[in-house]
């Protein structure tokens, strides 16, 4: 049994690399949520915090729904 060691390293590459971005947009849209909160406990609005929060948590759910589709035969 021959096992590709190279292909397999850039999977690994690849999905790390996927995770951590997911992960750093996903804590942009948290503080993207956090902003809007604390304009709202200061009597105020914050909309670009609130479209900020929305776009993040957007493409979070595109890059997880991508995925699923990648995965899942019954998609293609």
């Amino acid at each position: 049994m021959n096992i590709d060691w190279t292909a397999l390293g850039e999977v690994t590459a690849v999905s790390i690399g996927v995770t951590f971005a997911v992960v750093v947009v996903f804590a942009f849209g948290v503080l993207g949520l956090a902003r809007h909160e604390g304009a709202r406990e200061r009597g105020g609005t914050s909309t670009v915090g609130a479209a900020q929060a929305g776009l993040c948590f957007l493409a979070c759910a595109a890059v997880v729904a991508y995925g699923i589709y990648l995965i899942v035969p019954q998609f293609h």
